[in-house]
């Protein structure tokens, strides 16, 4: 598979030669082949070109400007999902080749998806397979743990928190009937001292008046003769 990069070697824009020269520099450092078109000398290629965008990447011009990437007759991109690809270190997914055995991207490719060829996933080896069956076996490892670890108030969820607050709601319970039975209590025992200070005064009281009746008896008897006459 070749690579083609559509560019233009004429062109009098400064951006699209710094971005001609960004793609062709990355895929030189990368080594990998690929075939530059001009579309400044070469009509053919310009409108190979314009016929090959897909629509939807095109401007509202219906223009694609250069650089486009292209493998072979399938379209890659232009420079910006080039860049994104680069800076997403999926080069060699962005241009539909296999990346490199050792590569970063080829440890990420296999770790997610499992052996690449030509761009296009492939079953898994013996080894994938492998690697599968123990990560099973390390979620199920993780599930039995997490079984033996969960505490039982957490098992019975919102029974248990209804349990719980119905107990601290008997204890409320039985320690407002011991605070009013202690209240009342109280209260009867304040009512039996006041009467026991009550009755001594009103004995004095009834005693004071019953000698006060006698004196004035005695003031009220007449004087007998005996008496005036002495």
């Amino acid at each position: 598979m070749v690579i083609k990069v559509f560019l233009a070697s004429s062109s009098g824009s400064t951006a699209i030669k710094k971005k001609q020269q960004d793609v062709l520099g990355f895929l030189e450092a990368l080594k990998v082949d690929y075939a530059p078109l001009d579309i400044a000398c070469n009509e053919d290629n310009r409108m190979w070109m314009r016929e090959n965008v897909p629509v939807e990447k095109k401007p509202t011009n219906g223009i694609p400007l250069p650089p486009q990437i292209f493998n072979e007759e399938s379209y890659c991109g232009d420079y910006e999902t080039f860049f994104d690809a680069k800076e997403d270190n999926a080069v060699y997914a962005f241009l539909g080749l296999p990346p490199p055995p050792g590569s970063k991207e080829a440890k990420e490719a296999y770790l997610e998806n499992g052996p690449v060829e030509n761009g296009t996933i492939v079953n898994g080896t013996d080894d994938a397979e492998d690697e599968e069956n123990l990560e099973a076996e390390e979620e199920n490892i993780d599930d039995d743990t997490l079984k033996r670890e969960v505490p039982m108030e957490e098992c019975n969820g919102d029974e248990h928190t209804e349990e719980v607050e119905a107990e601290v709601g008997g204890e409320t319970g039985e320690e407002a009937a011991e605070e009013k039975v202690a209240e009342e209590k109280e209260a009867v025992e304040d009512t039996e001292e006041s009467l026991e200070n009550t009755a001594p005064v009103k004995e004095e009281e009834a005693q004071e008046e019953a000698e006060d009746e006698e004196a004035k008896g005695e003031d009220d008897q007449p004087v007998s003769e005996e008496e005036e006459d002495e």
